[in-house]
């Protein structure tokens, strides 16, 4: 077989507005296990929509874009269902920011010699193919970025912002997460930047300019977050796995704190996630144990233990099909370090 008979057919993205899950929901709220708990987080999110004085954070963590739900999540953000968004790296530049630069990625099978696709320069995420040519694209357009700008730390949020703005200069990125977000104020943070695309473009920019290069700055975009947390009070997390986005989300109630700033515990929470509690690791970790630290309200709050490429479609469905986000106020939080485009 050759490099084009693996890369044949694309992954399609989710389209929130072709199903109504509502009555599902409904249904799921009479069962129990995990279809109660899900329809229990549908009911807390559609609680933090209909809170105009809450602020919404979307966590990203697993390969989420490169699986079909980038639509679903840019749906989200224009319809206001979603105010600010933290991310591993891998869904915002190596998935997202791929895809906006024209390419995509491909349906695939865990059945397969890896060294054939090794030889072939195609990577693979469990069942799907990316081109790894393609990929190093997407690096050298982040060096090239990086090239442009001012030789200063920069936070993940603001380089992000830069990529949005290549994106809209470049006529590239329509349906992106990262030029959507930039249109609609909302910030995204990818507290650990260079595990992904972004690192190795960075190192690129920075063994070509050794006397003076951009950095990024973790510990900016931490106080970032924080200041987003004190000037939006009531926040609500929707948490889509686990790791750095959740602590780092969390954490930034502790944060304030630190400063002298008294804010609320988030007042809602839900976290899809599929690792087990047992082990003591980061992922699994309950709501509740959360509040031993002071970062979670148990209120309303909700673990749903399943892969959420089958379960938080259900959700984000029904709560689209709610509408209670037709009366949110836009909070535009990117306005609080920068100008937003105008919408």
């Amino acid at each position: 077989m050759q490099k084009s008979d693996y890369l044949a057919q694309t992954v399609e993205h989710l389209d929130l507005t072709t199903f109504d899950a509502r009555p599902l929901m409904t249904a799921y709220g009479q069962m129990a296990f995990q279809a109660r708990n899900l329809a229990r987080a549908t009911d807390i999110y559609n609680r933090m929509l209909a809170d105009n004085d809450c602020g919404i954070i979307l966590t990203l963590a697993g390969s989420l874009i490169s699986a079909g739900l980038k639509k679903a999540m840019v749906q989200m953000i224009e319809a206001n269902m979603v105010d600010a968004i933290v991310s591993t790296g891998a869904n915002i530049v190596d998935q997202d920011f791929f895809e906006a630069l024209g390419f995509r990625h491909y349906q695939g099978t865990p059945f397969v010699d890896d060294n054939v696709l090794r030889e072939l320069a195609i990577d693979r995420i469990y069942d799907t193919y990316i081109d790894e040519d393609a990929l190093r694209i997407c690096d050298d357009t982040l060096a090239e970025i990086a090239d442009s700008l001012e030789k200063r730390p920069y936070s993940s949020r603001e380089f992000i912002d830069e990529m949005a703005k290549y994106l809209i200069a470049h006529n590239k990125g329509e349906g992106s997460i990262i030029r959507t977000a930039y249109e609609h104020g909302v910030p995204i943070f990818v507290p650990a930047f260079s595990d992904c695309s972004a690192g190795f473009g960075l190192v690129y920019h920075q063994v070509k300019h050794p006397n003076g290069h951009l950095t990024i700055d973790s510990v900016r975009d931490f106080r970032e977050l924080t200041e987003l947390k004190i000037a939006a009070g009531d926040t609500g997390l929707l948490m889509l796995g686990g790791g750095v986005p959740k602590n780092f989300t969390q954490d930034v109630v502790v944060a304030a704190d630190i400063l002298g700033k008294e804010v609320p515990m988030h007042k809602y929470a839900i976290q899809f996630t599929v690792a087990d509690e047992r082990d003591g690791a980061l992922s699994g970790s309950t709501l509740k144990e959360a509040c031993s630290w002071g970062k979670v309200e148990t209120v309303f709050e909700q673990m749903v233990f399943g892969e959420l490429t089958t379960t938080f479609p259900l959700l984000a469905s029904a709560a689209y099909h709610t509408r209670n986000w037709e009366a949110r106020s836009a909070k535009k939080y990117n306005h609080l370090f920068r100008q937003a485009v105008a919408v």
